[in-house]
């Protein structure tokens, strides 16, 4: 007797019941498998675009703004910071690297970020066709930015004012692409990467004038963070500064100089984004919660089904022992029947979950953006299964004893 065809069989025989048995349990786990993808994926890149920056500088405001800005391109700038202020700070013993960056421009939906090579050089981005820019007005595409813009080696095109879609277009002064990055998947996949005097030039800041003039004069001294203007030089701005500390002593002093003596704020990383984690974190074990209800009430009817169909098949099962089976079959058919329901539960939970994910990148831009896949599996799904498992071990436990006990004389003689 195959006991794995007469569970499915079983199974058939009521299938409405057998249907919500899965649903629910698929459901629940459907939602804890979304989660588990999403914040995996999450905390990786949210490590991966902040690494090897220690302290973020930019202008007063919101310390969550500024790294969200800055670092992960998600929100808007809490605004600009005097160049020569700047410097002070890059210039600190503390400091072994300052990197800036200048915003205020975008292309379609990808951000113009002016910098220099080495914020490349963070996320150790290489170039896959063409060459850097070395001249103003050049640009380097990330690989996202690339694939969905069209955009070619030598294409010219226009930015617009703002970081949104929609600002107004500066016509006048064109970039050319120069260089298109491999993909790293990482934030640079969906940035367009500049000099700092070409997001000046855009906004006619006047920085070729500067520099010819600056090339005329034997006593200039370039500036730390833009070599081609001179240091000191409080006409210009740059949106913020990635700081690398030379030592472990920077992390105790550094921000709270900046913070204290300066018009200027120091946020970090690290700090932030574990804030950011606590305020996701309510959202998410609200719905771990809902999850955990729906699997609570689906092992509840798998438990009710099993126990109310032990009820009417107990002449079957008396049949069943009058014709040679023994007591541990009786039980393993119920324990079978429990695990298999389980089993069809977790596995389309698995599968709803990794395919509700990748419908969310195929239609959000921004799920997009942030590098989550739908197709990335992690050990923890194992343990989702098994647990899943030794729930419908657990919910036949109780039918399965009661049909080890079953008495054939006096089933079928009340039959």
């Amino acid at each position: 007797m195959n006991i794995l065809l007469l569970v499915w069989n079983y199974l058939k025989a009521k299938p409405l019941n057998t249907a919500l048995n899965i649903v629910l349990l698929s459901l629940g786990i459907a939602v804890i498998v979304v989660l588990l993808l999403f914040n995996k994926q999450l905390e990786e890149k949210i490590s991966e675009n902040a690494r090897g920056i220690d302290l973020v500088v930019g202008a007063k405001g919101s310390p969550l703004q500024l790294i969200l800005c800055n670092i992960f391109h998600i929100d808007f700038p809490t605004g600009n910071i005097n160049l020569k202020e700047a410097e002070r700070i890059a210039k600190n013993r503390l400091v072994k690297n300052a990197i800036p960056l200048a915003l205020g421009d975008s292309y379609g939906a990808y951000r113009i970020i002016g910098t220099d090579q080495r914020y490349a050089e963070l996320y150790k981005a290489e170039v896959a066709q063409g060459e850097w820019f070395s001249e103003e007005l050049e640009v380097v595409l990330g690989a996202n930015v690339a694939a969905m813009t069209k955009l070619n080696l030598n294409d010219e095109f226009a930015s617009a004012h703002g970081l949104t879609v929609g600002g107004h277009a500066h016509d006048e002064h064109n970039f050319v692409v120069k260089g298109i990055l491999k993909r790293s998947n990482t934030v640079l996949d969906n940035l367009i990467l500049t000099s700092v005097e070409s997001v000046w030039h855009v906004h006619d800041l006047h920085t070729e004038e500067d520099h010819q003039h600056h090339e005329q004069d034997t006593s200039f001294v370039a500036s730390p963070l833009v070599p081609s203007i001179a240091a000191g030089d409080s006409t210009k701005e740059i949106t913020s500064l990635l700081i690398q500390y030379r030592s472990a002593m920077g992390a105790i002093q550094l921000p709270r100089f900046v913070n204290g003596q300066s018009s200027l704020q120091a946020a970090s990383p690290a700090f932030e984004t574990a804030r950011l984690f606590s305020i996701l974190g309510v959202g998410v074990d609200i719905l771990m919660a809902f999850a955990y209800v729906l699997i609570f009430i689906s092992a509840l009817s798998i438990f009710i089904a099993l126990y109310n169909s032990l009820r009417e098949r107990r002449y079957d099962l008396a049949i069943m022992r009058s014709m040679g089976a023994t007591r541990l079959k009786l039980v393993v058919t119920i324990l079978s029947e429990g695990v298999l329901l389980t089993l069809l539960g977790s596995v389309i939970g698995l599968l709803l979950g990794h395919g509700v994910l990748m419908i969310m990148t195929a239609f959000v831009t921004e799920t997009q953006k942030a590098g989550i896949s739908g197709i990335v599996f992690y050990h923890e799904e194992w343990i989702i299964l098994a647990g899943s498992l030794l729930l419908g071990v657990l919910c036949a436990l109780i039918p399965a004893w009661q049909a080890y006990r079953t008495d054939i004389s006096k089933v079928l003689a009340g039959n």
